[in-house]
């Protein structure tokens, strides 16, 4: 099997060249001077069992382009297929590893392997900054925008404007809703993978059950619906966390997606959020907490403004047609994709996809 370099982004330098590797779990804000990067590696395996036909192979890649708390240090391949390449996805600008094989073959092998630097990010939003990177317009009108699941209209509309009624300010509108999640929301543990994030349903039903894809969704849906530019950002964990112990994984992370939040004012940029990993940390940390309890208060002024990363942020996009698919459109990418012949494969069983995906930090 042949190892190939197939893209390098951003500085495409040593993770020495990034101001050194802290110790796992320091804490570093990201506007910070001198704030110190990790460095990790990840890699996903992926491999089609009992290809019926032409087979295709999606994964996810690091975000493009670096932030100011996430850079790639390069990505390899290796594998048996026909052909392979690296794409973008034209409207979010998704960074998509693609691989192919004829029909007839047997055992379609491809392996990623992905180098990136991170630092955790902390957004005062008590204190506007005078040098809040500003967006593009037309990305702002983006992440107004309705999809096909994350609806802006009908309930959505009408619940974002209960919640923000007599509320000025982007950030104070921004708050409300993340509070409103954290309050009316829970984590739900029979919901398969990360959920699906319809939020129109969620709110017709009553049901306000859901994971990270559905209760973030939750929040973007809302924030949209009031006039706020907000994205979902679509990711992994990559590390265990240095305070809570449920908002990490590291080894194995097969099964450690996590989609993650932000919204955008002019005066502080993109700030991030996670009202999910709250009602996480109510239903899992020490087998349980309330909502009231010391932890779950840290928590929930966290996570309005600060991430740590010991994360692998991939991309932004949503309803998102796959280069050369067959099938319809997928809801987000988040997780490894397969067709062989003209069925999709489950990509929420990674047994019998199959796949699997590891970390390690660089340096530790």
């Amino acid at each position: 099997m042949n190892r190939r370099v197939f893209l390098k982004t951003g500085i495409g330098a040593s993770a020495a060249a990034l101001g050194g590797l802290s110790r796992p779990g320091r804490t570093i804000a990201a506007g910070t001077e001198g704030g110190r990067w990790r460095a990790f590696e990840v890699v996903a395996r992926a491999e089609v069992i009992d290809p019926t036909g032409p087979t295709r192979v999606w994964l996810p890649l690091p975000l493009m382009p670096d932030t100011d708390y996430q850079k790639s240090l390069g990505q390899t391949w290796t594998g048996n297929a026909a052909a392979a390449r690296v794409y973008r996805e034209d409207k979010y600008g998704a960074a998509i590893f693609y691989a192919e094989w004829p029909g007839g073959g047997s055992g379609p092998v491809v392996e990623v392997t992905s180098r990136f630097a991170t630092r955790d990010r902390m957004v005062d939003v008590d204190k506007p900054g005078p040098n809040a990177a500003p967006e593009a317009r037309a990305a702002l009108a983006t992440y107004r925008e309705s999809t096909r699941l994350i609806r802006t209209d009908g309930i959505v509309r009408k619940t974002s404007q209960q919640i923000t009624k007599g509320i000025e300010g982007d950030v104070d509108k921004a708050r409300a809703i993340y509070e409103w999640i954290v309050e009316n929301t829970f984590r739900d543990p029979k919901v398969k993978g990360c959920g699906v994030g319809d939020i129109r349903a969620m709110l017709e039903s009553g049901n306000l059950g859901g994971k990270c894809a559905d209760l973030n969704a939750l929040f973007v849906g809302l924030a949209r619906a009031a006039g706020l530019p907000a994205r979902d950002v679509y990711g992994i964990r990559v590390a265990d966390s240095a305070e809570f112990k449920c908002l990490g994984k590291s080894g194995d992370v097969t099964k450690a997606q996590h989609c993650r939040a932000e919204f955008y004012t002019p005066s502080l940029g993109w700030v991030p959020v996670d009202p999910a990993d709250v009602r996480k940390v109510v239903l899992e940390e020490r087998g349980g907490i309330p909502l009231d309890d010391p932890t779950t208060k840290r928590a929930r002024a966290k996570l309005f403004g600060q991430w740590e990363m010991n994360y692998l942020a991939y991309n932004y996009a949503h309803d998102l047609k796959l280069l050369n698919s067959k099938d319809d459109p997928i809801a987000f990418l988040m997780y490894p994709q397969a067709e062989t012949g003209a069925v999709r494969k489950d990509s929420l069983d990674p047994d019998t996809f199959k796949y699997r995906i590891t970390s390690r930090e660089l340096g530790a």
